[in-house]
């Protein structure tokens, strides 16, 4: 994919900015969620908002729906299970068990995760500075989620888990939305994708409370359902829609490089809002994450 230029390309740092901002928001808003709703509903809810949104992008854009063929559906459905199912409710549950600042932590290792797994997937061969990223990324982690003694397998340590599941569950969706996008633009892809995993969070929500649940479990007061719309409008919705807009002007590789913000956001707001301590090692786990990160992304320079 060639890389746009010029004034067409302009409002794509600034977006992409504001984009890493709310992410990074967002991150400690879903843990002060889990004060009021349990994991299913949060995702649920969240998604739910995420659909009608893109529903209103569709009709402003006049965007019909896809013709699907049979493999395209499975293909879909298979995303669906990956982006939307399994990383919101591994999300919402391990935010319930972790601390906003460990989670913002942990998703930084995301360029790193999507980087080995699209090796994988499309037999791209791993250097030595592959092996070396993991090394910094994962031992960054590591570095925070072990600082405390005892704390390996504690209730912080499996939330910690559930977040780093998230990451590797979306990022095996993203490589199948790679070999997906080649025949269906991002917003017929989100389109299909979300609905169908919102619908899989309904289902799943009912078989955990055996039935549909009251009004009053769902509608806990205005702050935490402001909380939901702009997590579900903000965060999810218009995050990926400028997303997938930006990767258009500007190419997957410069687009990439602005996810490392969201740690450093998220980590900040962490401490603001839910008044989460930060020390010495946040900033050494932050360092090593950013840099494994930064090093899984760059390509290789090509032989002459």
């Amino acid at each position: 994919m060639s890389e746009r230029t010029g004034p067409a390309a302009a409002w794509v740092p600034a977006a992409l900015m504001g984009t890493m901002l709310v992410w990074g928001i967002n991150i400690p808003l879903v843990k002060a969620l889990t004060a009021w709703l349990d994991t299913a509903s949060i995702a649920t809810l969240r998604m739910g908002v995420a659909c009608a949104t893109f529903g209103v992008l569709a009709v402003w854009h006049r965007k019909p729906w896809p013709r699907l063929s049979a493999r395209q559906w499975a293909g879909l459905l298979a995303c669906a299970l990956c982006m939307v199912y399994l990383n919101q409710i591994l999300f919402a549950a391990g935010m319930a068990r972790t601390s906003a600042a460990n989670g913002a932590l942990i998703m930084a290792t995301a360029p790193l995760v999507s980087a080995l797994l699209a090796a994988l997937a499309f037999g791209e061969r791993l250097h030595l500075r592959h092996l070396a990223a993991v090394a910094l990324g994962f031992g960054g982690v590591a570095v925070v989620v072990l600082h405390k003694p005892g704390s390996a397998l504690g209730q912080a340590g499996w939330g910690d888990l559930l977040v780093l599941g998230c990451v590797v569950s979306f990022a095996a969706g993203g490589v199948l939305v790679q070999r997906m996008s080649a025949r269906l633009d991002p917003l017929s892809l989100s389109g299909v994708i979300y609905p169908l995993g919102t619908a899989m969070l309904a289902l799943h929500l009912v078989l955990d409370r055996g039935g549909m649940p009251d009004v009053a479990t769902l509608l806990p007061g205005w702050w935490p359902w402001a909380l939901i719309v702009f997590s579900g409008v903000f965060a999810t919705a218009l995050g990926n829609w400028v997303w997938n807009g930006a990767i258009g002007r500007i190419g997957v590789a410069r687009t990439a490089v602005y996810t490392y913000w969201v740690p450093v956001f998220g980590m900040g707001f962490a401490a603001l809002l839910l008044g989460e301590p930060l020390n010495g090692w946040y900033a050494l786990g932050l360092v090593m994450v950013l840099a494994g990160s930064r090093l899984a992304a760059r390509r290789p320079v090509a032989a002459a």
